[in-house]
């Protein structure tokens, strides 16, 4: 049972009791007219914040952990919120995957050279079933290695949803989950940021591998094609299967359809790990380094994305979307909690994966 206002003051201060050595309260604290218990700490911060969860609940309250202004005390804010479940939605999912999986049968029904030879649409959509199928276990590796990570840790989230788009040149713009409950501290954050790229590039990196087998190199045809951009991992695996840098001496590797898609794998994961905002990166970034550095490396992001589109105007779209959604960043609802030295070493090896897989020109159209 929720107390009366009146009471509240006192039902904070009783249960924060044995966490928090409170020296004074306040009320009315932005955000949202919270209550403010400061004090000192009596435990750990992670063991603290699992106590006051608990305890906050049954006053219809969820604590946020932080330290003061002056950097001196630990305070914690009683929000008059309590975060409900993410609804599953099976349905909706299954419905829009089921969408996504014609839009990108459709799209990798188009890639085989007799296609592109004779200049007709191909509506047999199970040509397309070897990019699709390479594609879409990709996306569904990442997405569902943020989901079990998440739920695994206590947080509720969504189930991806897929994106079709059977007229871009993958069938679809990638999927999401959505997230009901703000990420706990910064070990959270990091976990379920870093889950998504692992798991898609432990699958990427043997498809790739057996598409660039099913590939061929020959000399490049004076115009009328695509070509995809190297990564250094790209451009690393494409030597190691034949035998020299790609391209070169008028010469590059031609891709079959699953090579097609795993490179597509890469390119999202590289997507993904730009370290800014509401990105996968973005994420790592923020529980490494916190809130003001991860901010200031978002605007030396937004700089470098515009210094990119001098090369390829795509960067212009991403230098958008940066600006207007990248700045905002999910704030732990335990800021005090830092991250382990391992967990520190894996932020780091991520900043390093996405140095690898990130492609400065995607694609190029000779015309």
């Amino acid at each position: 049972m929720i107390p009366p206002a009146e009471n509240l003051s006192a039902a904070l201060i009783a249960a924060v009791e044995g966490v928090l050595a409170v020296e004074d309260v306040t009320d009315g604290v932005a955000p949202g007219n919270s209550f403010r218990l400061r004090g000192r700490l009596l435990l750990p911060s992670d063991e603290a914040y699992t106590i006051l969860a608990e305890r906050f609940r049954r006053l219809g309250r969820t604590p946020l952990l932080r330290k003061s202004a002056d950097g001196t005390r630990e305070e914690v804010l009683a929000l008059p919120i309590t975060f409900a479940t993410a609804t599953p939605r099976p349905l909706l999912a299954l419905f829009f995957f089921g969408l996504t999986v014609l839009s990108c049968l459709f799209v990798g029904a188009q890639m085989w050279e007799w296609v592109a030879a004779t200049g007709r649409v191909n509506f047999n959509l199970l040509d397309g079933v070897p990019f699709a199928a390479t594609l879409l276990t990709i996306l569904g590796c990442h997405e569902f290695g943020h989901y079990f990570v998440a739920r695994r840790l206590g947080s509720s989230t969504s189930l991806p949803y897929f994106i079709p788009m059977p007229l871009g040149p993958f069938g679809t713009l990638g999927a999401f989950i959505r997230m009901a409950v703000p990420p706990r501290n910064r070990r959270h954050l990091l976990a379920v940021g870093a889950a998504g790229p692992l798991a898609g590039l432990a699958v990427t990196i043997p498809l790739l591998w057996l598409g660039l087998t099913l590939s061929h190199v020959q000399p490049l045809p004076p115009g009328g094609y695509q070509m995809e951009g190297n990564s250094l991992l790209y451009a690393a695996m494409k030597w190691l299967v034949f035998g020299k840098l790609l391209p070169s001496g008028g010469e590059d590797v031609f891709i079959h359809p699953v090579a097609f898609a795993a490179w597509a794998g890469l390119l999202v994961t590289g997507l993904n790990l730009i370290p800014a905002g509401q990105l996968d990166g973005g994420h790592i970034v923020y529980a490494l380094l916190g809130p003001q550095a991860a901010r200031t490396v978002t605007w030396l992001v937004m700089v470098a994305l515009a210094a990119l589109s001098i090369v390829w105007n795509g960067w212009l779209l991403w230098l958008l979307l940066v600006f207007l959604f990248g700045r905002i960043q999910d704030m732990p609802l335990d800021e005090l909690t830092r991250l382990t030295g391992r967990e520190k070493a894996l932020a780091v090896a991520m900043l390093i994966v996405f140095v690898l897989v990130f492609t400065p020109i995607p694609l190029t159209i000779v015309p």
